[in-house]
């Protein structure tokens, strides 16, 4: 099986490539801007004739959830024209499609986990909108499909709420982080061996989603207590509402995905604190 990973220099796709090895079946392989542009249908069709691909995974996304709400073009371009190509590229040439999507593409106002079945008729600002839009057209592009909805995502790799943490520990003694926003975090090495196992199971007919994220609830107050908790830093950290931490684009009160479905697959979830300390001891290593 030859599996094409877009976005692949990004921390899922260079997840994916650090358990790859896990899978001596499939061939992986990655690309990512300047050399795979995903609203370039001529590109991505080179690479998909040139390695005999069979999967696409999409990784790819225009993730600034803040910019997007000034910069909305360019996180539909991204978002919603990448995926579109994908969808066409897959429908042209018989290939099967995974894509990410997010927790945004809800309207972050539930109190109980949430399902695959749940309405996505209000998603949050610019970000969600774009996701929902691509999960939409994805599903009408009749193409064998996978969507995984995951949030809070982090790892050793890239940009992430983990490495800012310890980042700002370097040199402050007190930090305040939101307390009244609610979900799971997500290491993105666990995602990557889900997205693996369900390719390995087989992409069925029509459009499947599935929720991913690691197992447990906290908010980010607690996510950072953990952090600094089990990286043994003495740092102070104080509980904030969200209308003291004003950002542009809204966030989601409480995002607790609900896994059922996807752990009926046999997919494995670990939980988060335990994830947790398998990324610092990887940060260590580094």
């Amino acid at each position: 099986m030859n599996i094409l990973v877009t976005g692949g220099n990004g921390q899922l796709g260079l997840s994916i490539k650090k358990i790859s090895g896990q899978y001596p079946a499939h061939n992986f392989f990655f690309a990512d801007l300047p050399d795979a542009d995903i609203t370039h249908e001529e590109n991505i069709t080179e690479l998909v004739k040139k390695n005999e691909i069979d999967i696409i995974v999409n990784c790819a996304a225009y993730t600034a959830v803040d910019k997007a709400e000034s910069e909305p073009e360019a996180a539909r371009n991204i978002n919603v024209i990448g995926p579109r190509v994908l969808a066409r590229i897959c429908k042209k040439y018989d290939l099967k499609l995974v894509h990410i999507s997010t927790d945004y593409v809800f309207d972050g106002e539930s109190n109980v986990p949430l399902l695959e079945t749940d309405s996505c008729d209000n998603p949050i600002g610019v970000y969600g909108q774009t996701k929902k839009d691509a999960e939409d057209m994805i599903a009408e592009s009749e193409v064998d499909s996978v969507i995984i909805r995951t949030a809070w995502l982090y790892s050793e790799f890239g940009n992430n709420f983990v490495k800012t943490m310890l980042r700002l520990a370097e040199n402050r003694n007190e930090l305040g982080v939101i307390f009244d926003q609610i979900g799971t975090p997500t290491y993105a090495p666990d995602l990557a061996v889900a997205i693996a196992e369900i390719i390995n199971k087989g992409i069925e007919k029509g459009c499947n989603i599935y929720h991913y994220s690691n197992e447990g609830v906290c908010s980010w107050y607690d996510f950072a207590k953990e952090i600094f908790g089990q990286s043994g830093i003495d740092m102070k950290v104080n509980p904030l509402h969200t209308y003291e931490y004003q950002t542009p684009a809204k966030r989601p009160k409480y995002s607790v995905l609900d896994k059922s479905k996807i752990k009926s697959e046999g997919i494995h979830v670990p939980y988060w604190k335990d994830s947790l300390k398998t990324c610092l001891e990887e940060l260590k290593k580094q």
